[in-house]
């Protein structure tokens, strides 16, 4: 892949869902990833219920949900932070690709996501 094609891609924004159990832990991954410019912006909706089979079960929890801005570059370092904090064995990282959106508010989250690709562990 040609160097321009790889950076394009590399900067591609991210928008990702990761379910936690309650607001510490929502707020303590929130925080890290922030700190680290691992995201640019975290949401933390509050009151999610997630409905799933685990282990054979069928589940109902109500959990908080985080919308997280991120890049591309930062994703392994990202995954990697969530699954340190994250009490759950399996958490849930979902990442969607934005194919549009405001071009300023692109722009934002690559600026402040760079340093979070040096930072990745």
């Amino acid at each position: 892949m040609p160097e321009e094609q790889k950076t394009m891609a590399e900067n591609a924004v991210k928008v990702v869902f990761c379910t936690c159990p309650d607001a510490t832990v929502a707020e303590k991954i929130s925080v890290a990833l922030v700190e680290s410019s691992l995201a640019a912006c975290v949401n933390r909706l509050e009151g999610v219920t997630s409905t799933y089979r685990w282990e054979g079960k069928l589940c109902q929890d109500v959990e908080y949900l985080l919308m997280i801005k991120t890049t591309t570059a930062a994703m392994s370092g990202l995954e990697n932070c969530i699954r340190d904090l994250h009490p759950y064995e399996l958490p849930e990282v979902i990442a969607v690709s934005c194919s549009s959106g405001s071009a300023a508010y692109i722009d934002w989250v690559k600026s402040v996501t760079r340093s979070g690709k040096a930072k990745a562990k």
